[in-house]
């Protein structure tokens, strides 16, 4: 198979994937900020610090509107990105295929189809990308060739955050009292910084396969 004509360039595509990261450790990074200054609060209120009640109030509703506008931005970027990163990796997992790798066990529907299906999502995903980092590799002979060990740092930061995410749902749901409000916030700032960690790593892991599929394309025309 040639990939001559029919490979795709990725170039504006990936640029976007990064800006949409980027804007995620942004968001993650003003969160973290505004979680110190709510941490603050709710200690101030544990240790009853304020003078009056009103003042209280007043910081209170201030500190729920921040929060809460911090909250819908990062949904905003979160969602925005998730659809970009999907896009990419179908493009990615087409793009091997266009550069000569045959038999690939993932099409490019699945390997990002994989995603929404419960359990699968587990370990298929992550099965998938390690197929198209070798086959961006080495598309002749991707089945022998090597990942880095950057993937399985990747995906694991992936299902911890997961992990983290539906605990903190859940934690919201039912957090009325001031320790368990101080607790989610912990664990808020804990997942923040996990955020960043993942973000970091993804964009490692799509500069890594963008530049193989580029250097590979580029080798094909010449």
């Amino acid at each position: 198979m040639s990939g001559k004509n029919e490979f795709r360039n990725s170039e504006s595509l990936t640029n976007w994937v990064r800006y949409m990261l980027y804007a995620q450790v942004l968001v993650a990074l003003i969160s973290i900020i505004s979680g110190y200054f709510e941490y603050q609060l709710l200690s101030g209120y544990q240790n009853g610090v304020y003078a009056s009640p009103e003042l209280a109030v007043a910081d209170g509703e201030a500190s729920d509107q921040r929060q809460g506008l911090i909250t819908i931005i990062y949904m905003v970027v979160f969602i925005v990105s998730g659809f970009l990163i999907l896009r990419w990796i179908h493009r990615a997992n087409y793009n091997a295929r266009q550069l000569g790798a045959e038999n690939m066990a993932f099409t490019p529907g699945w390997s990002i189809g994989y995603y929404f299906i419960p359990i699968l999502t587990l370990w298929k995903p992550y099965q998938a990308m390690k197929e198209i980092w070798k086959a961006s590799k080495n598309p002749s002979d991707w089945g022998s060739s090597g990942t880095s060990s950057i993937l399985p740092i990747w995906w694991t930061l992936w299902l911890i955050s997961g992990f983290l995410g539906q605990t903190l749902f859940r934690l919201s749901m039912r957090a009325e009292e001031l320790p368990e409000l101080l607790n989610l916030n912990l664990i808020t700032q804990v997942s923040n910084v996990l955020d960043i960690l993942l973000v970091l790593i993804t964009l490692a892991v799509v500069n890594g396969i963008y530049q193989m599929q580029m250097s590979r394309n580029e080798s094909a025309n010449n």
